[in-house]
């Protein structure tokens, strides 16, 4: 399992990495890989603001379909529109071409609650 070293995981695989004044977020390289060949991302739309723990897109594979959701609270600024014609980075490069939204937090302090790579290695590893 890959680990962006730099970012923090919630519980439901979503990684957040804190990049200038915003929060670059996606789907870990566990969730990518236990969904398999994805096929289909939806996101929402610029200027959305969402609460922490809120739904925020879907993510469909040929195995399955998931939300994810906002691991931090606050305003979608972008949206990674790549993934409308290749939803496949998400499965190619989760941490890098693969991210999904960039938020502009309401709360910086929430990250602070997000796990490390290690604990969310244990946390992926004995799910």
């Amino acid at each position: 399992m890959e680990l962006d070293q730099n970012a923090r995981y919630a519980t439901t695989h979503e990684w957040a990495r804190q990049e200038d004044d915003l929060i670059v977020v996606g789907i870990s390289d566990h969730a990518q890989d236990s969904m398999s060949d994805i096929v289909y991302v939806e996101l929402p739309d610029v200027g959305d603001t969402m609460e922490q723990g809120e739904e925020f897109g879907v993510v469909e594979s040929a195995k399955a379909v998931s939300d994810v959701y906002m691991p931090v609270s606050g305003e979608i600024v972008e949206v990674n529109t790549q993934l409308d014609a290749n939803p496949e980075k998400v499965n190619i490069s989760p941490y890098q071409d693969g991210w999904m939204i960039k938020i502009r937090p309401s709360d910086p302090d929430q990250m602070d609650a997000l796990m490390t790579p290690d604990a969310y290695q244990s946390h992926a590893e004995n799910a």
